[in-house]
């Protein structure tokens, strides 16, 4: 029997479409999974998500290609390859983006993608217990005392306090929230995914790999995949549904024969529908952290030795408290750089701890806490122009795209690369931190010229992991891949439903938008199927 909708990849966006198209009873729905279970410690676990940094089964672990702009440097970018996708090895930082980030998509024609048409998906997704959603978490008792030096820092040059960044005043700086629940992180898959499983309507199958789409002219009407060796087709029997994230999304596209016809010919694909922007308008958030050795303890004391990372598992296995039970990303905020800017130009984090990423092994990130008191001063620029591109070097879905970020590609985004470093530089400066540094570990903006931080920034910069925007969403299909309730232009019964709809990234983290994204999209899949009966 086939199923109502077929649902590829199990991330925090497909968990979420799936449990929400079953919700009822009214459907039945397939949903396809790359990776493994999610019932792993390191996922479980808040601070796991440094071992699974490098994770061979759970990451797909990426690298761009050579960036022009950051001296070819290749950027290393983890993707979730598990139950729960990116969600389960993220740092858990929840937060919705600032509401000009959604007033700016409604300007691009997409009327009905302004912050007071999307706040509802936004609430719909979250729950303090997390019953019926994902349970989003203040953990006040985990805060580390070193962050009050960063609270005292902000306050010293007028940076207004805001106490939730999901709340009515999100922009200031404050404490994070984030995605735990009773000590454990708390992911999509666990929020709608497994309460679905149990009601029946839903069958998960994990270690499928989607090969390509199936297609009767121009309607999608299945999938095929492998699993254990073996091809497997199958039919949905109303529209399939593509939640693979921003770097699979466009890439299962493309090898199915949607996107720029020359490309396609050059893989040897058959072009089902033209589209070249498929792939095209990637985004990411580029970030650079400045480490400083303290002269107070820090968390590096808690999670540096071996026997304080045993006194700490003890602790947790007994407690659920303690530092493995919380995200190090505890203090940042949303600051605007000068006051005549119309809204916040850069996202902060500023962590009790300073670790050794940089100088990783076998040239892939490797977090270890440094063996002395610690903390590291980050900022990232919230609104970057620049854009890349995803495009499928193969027709074969297992040989990784070519991912282009082209980093600091416009003047724009190396103004606020500037700009970011040149603020750090008066944090370091307030009386609030001076008496608690010791010294920078590598170097200090306060210490460089305009012209250094930028070129600090070019060799040392990575991303925050939040690509997105490479199935664009619009109106217009000659500039977009999905519509406004992203249907795929040109071809019936094909969704795309996750961050790569974003027609430019918010200004913070995107687990959030995602699943916002998500929500809706549940609800335009069930409004078109619900059109079809009666007509």
């Amino acid at each position: 029997m086939r199923p109502d909708y077929i649902v590829i990849g199990a991330g925090s966006a497909g968990c979420l479409v799936a449990a929400g198209l079953t919700e009822g009873g009214k459907n039945t729905v397939l949903l396809l999974e790359t990776g493994p279970t999610d019932r792993h410690p390191l996922v479980k676990i808040p601070l796991g998500y440094g071992l699974l940094l490098n994770d061979e089964t759970r990451n797909y672990r990426y690298n761009s290609a050579p960036e022009p702009n950051l001296h070819g440097r290749e950027i290393y970018l983890p993707r979730g390859r598990t139950v729960g996708g990116s969600g389960s090895i993220n740092a858990m930082v929840y937060c919705r983006g600032m509401p000009h980030d959604y007033e700016s998509w409604k300007e691009t024609g997409l009327d009905r993608w302004g912050w007071d048409d999307v706040r509802a998906a936004f609430e719909a997704n979250e729950s303090p217990t997390g019953q019926g959603g994902v349970s989003v978490t203040d953990p006040v008792d985990e805060r580390h005392p070193f962050t009050r030096y960063f609270r005292d820092a902000t306050a010293e040059l007028g940076i207004a306090y805001t106490d939730d960044f999901n709340g009515e005043t999100p922009e200031g700086a404050g404490y994070y929230r984030i995605t735990t629940r009773n000590g454990f992180r708390h992911t999509s898959a666990d929020a709608f995914l497994r309460p679905a499983l149990r009601n029946g309507g839903l069958r998960l199958v994990c270690g499928a790999t989607v090969q390509k789409l199936l297609f009767e002219g121009r309607k999608a009407v299945g999938v095929r995949y492998i699993k254990n060796a073996k091809d497997r087709d199958v039919h949905a029997a109303k529209a399939v549904i593509v939640c693979a994230g921003a770097i699979n999304s466009p890439q299962i596209l493309q090898i199915s024969g949607i996107g720029d016809p020359e490309h396609l010919a050059n893989l040897g694909i058959d072009a089902v529908l033209a589209n070249a922007n498929v792939g095209a308008h990637l985004q990411d958030h580029f970030t650079l952290a400045y480490y400083f050795r303290a002269r107070v303890p820090t968390l590096n004391s808690e999670l540096s030795t071996l026997p304080a990372r045993i006194r700490q598992a003890v602790r947790y296995a007994l407690t659920r408290r303690g530092p493995l039970s919380v995200s190090v990303n505890q203090y940042g905020g949303f600051i605007r750089t000068s006051p005549d800017l119309p809204a916040p130009d850069q996202q902060l984090y500023f962590n009790a701890a300073s670790y050794s990423i940089a100088r990783a092994r076998g040239g892939r990130p490797f977090v270890q806490a440094d063996s002395f008191p610690g903390f590291s001063l980050c900022y990232q620029p919230t609104r970057p122009t620049s854009r890349g591109r995803i495009s499928a070097v193969s027709a074969d879905v297992a040989v990784p795209p070519r991912i282009e970020l082209n980093a600091l590609d416009t003047e724009k985004d190396r103004q606020d690369a500037v700009n970011g470093g040149r603020f750090i530089g008066r944090v370091v400066q307030t009386k609030a931190l001076q008496p608690v540094i010791d010294r920078p570990l590598l170097v200090s903006p306060d210490q460089l010229s305009d012209e250094e931080i930028l070129e600090d920034f070019r060799e040392r910069c990575g991303t925050t992991f939040h690509q997105s925007g490479s199935c664009a969403m619009g109106n217009n299909p000659s500039t977009s891949v999905v519509d406004s309730e992203m249907r795929v232009h040109g071809v019936d019964g094909l969704y795309v439903v996750d961050a790569s709809v974003f027609p430019s990234v918010p200004s913070g983290n995107i687990n959030a938008p995602t699943l916002m994204v998500a929500r809706r999209g549940v609800d335009f899949i069930l409004k078109h199927q619900s059109s079809r009966t009666i007509a």
